[in-house]
């Protein structure tokens, strides 16, 4: 018996406004549309005050990652000098823009800005330097503060004073006069997406779980590339729905589910379908990620963060610190404290990223701390999420089996 597929109608959904969003790019940008390239948590709803087409590199070099040509981008990038030791998604970035592999049509227009910051990856910004030597382009730094304790109010001042600058020199490129009202629409709607994301992870309590982290992973996408948007929270309500729908006609994707795993670390892209479905053989769901669950929190928290300022600039500051790399120990700890109760977690799968070492820098002391506060299993593996030359399919299931093993041994000795 053929198994039902997986939320088909916003899979569909998935693929046209992808597919419309990066045909559409070179569009506007080839009918005069400045173009700005910007890091996943650039304050992208102030952008939405402009007329402008702006892109993620990033979710490009997932997406290509994804379709199984990261490699060979990578490789490009390499053949230019660049180390094998950087972030992959860089590499796959700058092989696809300034080498000869194809990637498949899908590639970005020439940006008029580059927009980063240093609070998710320091590397990021050095990365956006290349272009900002190559295409003698301005690049626009947002700096960030770390958070070893929730942001404070001061941190959100000095954020906006930045906002303030990046609104001159946008309209100074432009010509454009920046429209406030906009902004503050752009914010409804990625506030109206956020519960609805929330809404559809939340189906990951039930038992057997509704949702997959591997579901997350595939529906992100448009998180980076169309917030602020109608789109976007159409989408999310749209997958919200569909999953409740389909939870309520007893169709889950891991049927027999017997171990529910919490997964640390970015998705590892070329693997999403080999790996969801070599788990679902061993009757075990990674049901959340912190990678996706933080969309949409505070530091150190998984609901819905309150965007309670009637000024949009300082809505826009609280949320700059959405993202798991820009936080301390404390605050990973305290997240992953509140979601593995809440969702039932058996056991913990950290990925000691190759490419993202902020990301991985804490992990160590992370698993120590949930080990020793929940008495759960937790496993180290290794994996790169954008090459796969750095990902063994066979070590990763030795361990992953292992700490299957593990959790069935303390059931039996309870």
């Amino acid at each position: 018996m053929t198994a039902p597929k997986r939320f088909p109608q916003s899979k569909a959904n998935l693929t046209r406004i992808m597919t419309d969003y990066f045909l559409g790019n070179h569009k506007r940008a080839a009918e005069g549309t400045p173009v700005v390239w910007i890091a996943v948590n650039a304050p992208i709803e102030i952008l939405k005050g402009f007329d402008l087409v702006v892109v993620a590199p990033e979710n490009h070099s997932a997406v290509c990652a994804a379709r199984g040509i990261g490699g060979s981008l990578a490789q490009e990038a390499e053949g230019m000098g660049f180390s094998m030791d950087l972030c992959s998604y860089a590499r796959i970035d700058i092989g696809s823009f300034f080498g000869k592999a194809d990637s498949g049509g899908m590639g970005l227009p020439k940006p008029s800005l580059l927009v980063s910051d240093n609070n998710n990856c320091s590397l990021l910004v050095k990365w956006f330097d290349v272009y900002h030597r190559e295409l003698s382009v301005p690049h626009f730094v947002m700096d960030v503060p770390f958070c070893y304790r929730p942001q404070q109010a001061g941190d959100v001042d000095y954020m906006v004073s930045q906002f303030s600058e990046l609104i001159e020199l946008v309209s100074g490129i432009t010509g454009q006069q920046f429209d406030i009202e906009k902004t503050r629409q752009a914010l409804a709607y990625t506030d109206e997406a956020n519960r609805q994301w929330k809404r559809f992870y939340d189906l990951a309590r039930t038992r057997p779980s509704a949702i997959t982290a591997f579901d997350t992973f595939v529906h992100m996408a448009p998180y980076v590339v169309y917030r602020g948007t109608k789109i976007l929270a159409d989408h999310f309500t749209m997958l919200a729905d569909e999953a409740e729908g389909q939870m309520r006609d007893g169709v889950y994707p891991v049927p027999g589910e017997k171990y529910r795993l919490l997964w640390d670390n970015i998705a590892p892209w070329h693997q999403l379908r080999a790996m969801s479905s070599r788990l679902s053989d061993l009757s075990a769901n990674i049901i959340y990620a912190t990678y996706t669950s933080c969309i949409g929190s505070a530091e150190g928290r998984i609901d819905a963060i309150e965007l309670s300022d009637p000024d949009p600039l300082r809505n826009i500051a609280r949320m700059q610190n959405f993202t798991i790399c820009s936080y301390g120990l404390d605050l990973r700890f305290q997240a992953m404290a509140r979601l593995i109760p809440r969702y039932g977690i058996d056991g913990v799968v950290f990925s000691s990223n190759r490419s993202c070492k902020v990301y991985s820098v804490m992990q160590i002391d992370l698993m120590r701390r949930v080990r020793e506060a929940f008495g759960i299993p937790a496993v180290m593996v290794d994996v790169d999420h954008a090459d796969v030359r750095k990902y063994s399919e066979e070590t990763f299931f030795v361990r992953l089996e292992a700490l299957l093993e593990e959790i069935e041994a303390g059931r039996t000795a309870r």
